[in-house]
């Protein structure tokens, strides 16, 4: 089978990378030929004379696919602000069909490409673009990853009524303790499913060690993999 999705956040800093490398790792340990996709990444540190990633390090870290960075992360820009902002700096133009050609080849190559968005659902991406139009072009069933802090139930409604009016499928959300102190948790998730009208994937805990493969083992993907494949 394939089970291709786009994982997306209520805002910035959420764990949209833990939570995706975390489905990656599950994926590969099921048996799928599973790859990670960074379309645009922002923030760059000179490591060993290269120029490198966290977040595109990490996703490829937690697949079984090897692919050219290339097709991985068409576009890597080195200062941590937003896309367009950043490519503006460097004279760069983000453009929406070598995205897609990249992800039509990773596709091509594996059962599962997790492609993990920038920041919040509506980050321009250019001056012409944003994430959201880049989910709709891709067409893939969306994941929301939900940053578990004060505030999140306002911004998780939002995203699912942004997403579904594109008519994208929500095909699943996944909660992220990202505030360990947070008041009434189990109150904010209960009212999450009430509202959401997406299934559960799992809540991912804060964590000492933000491993792929600790976040992986609170995560239950077969509800996303029957949503996704009648999203297909």
């Amino acid at each position: 089978m394939t089970m291709h999705c786009f994982v997306t956040g209520t805002d910035t800093g959420v764990g949209k990378t833990l939570v995706s490398s975390a489905m990656l790792s599950s994926l590969a340990a099921s048996g799928l030929r599973a790859v990670g996709m960074k379309p645009v990444a922002a923030g760059l540190d000179l490591i060993d004379g290269t120029w490198r990633n966290d977040d595109v390090e990490r996703l490829q870290a937690a697949g079984n696919v090897e692919a050219p960075l290339a097709l991985r992360c068409p576009y890597l820009l080195r200062a941590p602000m937003a896309p367009h902002l950043a490519a503006r700096e460097e004279g760069v133009h983000i453009a929406l069909q070598p995205l897609l050609s990249a992800y039509a080849q990773l596709a091509r190559q594996a059962d599962a490409v997790v492609v993990e968005g920038v920041g919040g659902f509506r980050v321009p991406l250019a001056d012409d673009f944003d994430s959201a139009d880049l989910a709709l072009a891709l067409g893939l069933p969306v994941v929301l990853v939900v940053g578990l802090r004060l505030g999140c139930l306002n911004h998780a409604l939002l995203t699912a009524e942004a997403i579904r009016a594109r008519g994208l499928v929500l095909a699943g959300w996944v909660g992220s303790a990202i505030d360990p102190r947070m008041l009434a948790l189990d109150d904010n998730l209960q009212t999450l499913r009430a509202r959401l009208d997406a299934p559960l994937l799992g809540v991912v805990p804060h964590l000492a060690s933000p491993e792929a493969a600790l976040a992986a083992r609170h995560l239950d993907l077969r509800a996303l993999r029957s949503t996704a494949a009648l999203a297909a």
